[in-house]
């Protein structure tokens, strides 16, 4: 069966005949609908955060696992926890198809090999304390679907985001987030309104966890490690007005 992600949408269908002013609004006009899509998954993803912070405290971990822009996705959230909240660099890693290489290069290969993705998760020390996020637009790429599965086997917490609520990697998770923004403007090409909705459902879980977890007072980031001078003058802009 194809996935919805793969269709293509009758919006824009005569795309290259379209000015660029116009292909622009047809674009806009279809990004509208990412955040609907995404509030209409609110309720799915309170839960998966509620049970998320109950690993965390027992000393478990956030393992977000994709490839291609998926993938790139979670390495780009997991790595701005540390400075935002001051946690441990290891409290949310990404695990990307093809390695972190791939951060910067195609590597489309790799996301079709299950087992690797397997390997690639044993390799960080999966246990059952850890909750792991399979990140894929059409929930079908082998390589997060066998991640997912191990991290089942394993007896972690599993989740799944993806823009297909009948997707393969939806059916093996403990909470599928399943924001559906319909078919591409430009058909396939899952950067567009799918990146975007895992974007925003990775930055409301991961923020979200680190509110239930303490690291935040009122909406200040009062954990916030101050490594530059924007952040120290962040450090002290906070310090004075919650004081």
């Amino acid at each position: 069966m194809t996935s919805t992600t793969e269709g293509r949408n009758p919006a824009s269908s005569d795309l290259d005949q379209l000015a660029t002013d116009e292909i622009l609004r047809v674009m806009n006009r279809e990004d509208r609908n990412v955040p609907e899509a995404v509030a209409a998954v609110v309720p799915v993803l309170a839960a998966a955060v509620d049970a998320s912070c109950a690993r965390l405290r027992a000393g478990g971990r956030v393992l977000y696992v994709g490839a291609g822009t998926s993938g790139r996705l979670g390495v780009l959230d997991a790595v701005e926890i540390p400075p935002t909240f001051g946690a441990s660099r290891e409290l949310f890693q990404g695990v990307l198809a093809g390695g972190f290489a791939a951060c910067h290069g195609a590597s489309e290969a790799s996301e079709d090999d299950a087992r690797q993705g397997a390997t690639d998760l044993e390799r960080r020390g999966c246990t059952a304390l850890d909750v792991v996020v399979g990140i894929a637009a059409s929930g079908r790429t082998p390589y997060t679907c066998g991640a997912l599965a191990r991290a089942r086997e394993l007896g972690a917490l599993t989740i799944a985001v993806s823009c297909d609520a009948v997707s393969p990697l939806a059916g093996m998770a403990d909470h599928a987030v399943t924001p559906l923004v319909g078919p591409e403007v430009l058909a396939g090409s899952t950067r567009l309104k799918a990146g975007t909705a895992q974007k925003l459902v990775l930055n409301m879980f991961s923020t979200a966890v680190m509110v239930r977890l303490g690291h935040v007072y009122g909406n200040w980031m009062v954990c916030l490690q101050m490594t530059n001078a924007k952040l120290r003058a962040r450090g002290l802009r906070i310090l004075h007005e919650a004081t």
